[in-house]
């Protein structure tokens, strides 16, 4: 796909993407004028697979509360002819999972302190 100028052509690369074996994304979310499209992904595996698909060089991953439930949001974009794409994965983690975050190698922590 050389440009996402319209709408069909923006759906198109999402019809591409699940002709080729990947989960389709569970929210869809296609701004006005087709400068922005979203995609929200259900688990890690189907977060990897849209963002290898796509090319999608920048990452961010946020950790926020959210009414006393931890959450992660881990983003990845790539800008296409002028579209920015992101893929969304938005996950609630543990204070176990946290944790882990503070220790350098998480392999090293000994099985009574899991």
């Amino acid at each position: 796909m050389t440009e996402l100028a319209t709408r069909a052509q923006a759906f198109g690369l999402i019809a591409e993407g699940v002709a080729a074996g990947l989960t389709a994304p569970w929210r869809l979310y296609l701004a006005r004028g087709c400068r922005y499209l979203s995609l929200s992904v259900g688990d890690r595996v189907e977060w990897n697979a849209w963002r290898t698909h796509l090319g999608c060089p920048e990452l961010s991953v946020r950790v926020y509360d959210a009414g006393g439930e931890i959450r992660r949001s881990s983003v990845a974009e790539v800008v296409l002819d002028g579209c920015r794409i992101s893929v969304e994965l938005v996950e609630e983690v543990s204070t176990d999972d946290l944790d882990r975050l503070l220790v350098a190698d998480p392999t090293t922590i000994e099985p009574e302190e899991r």
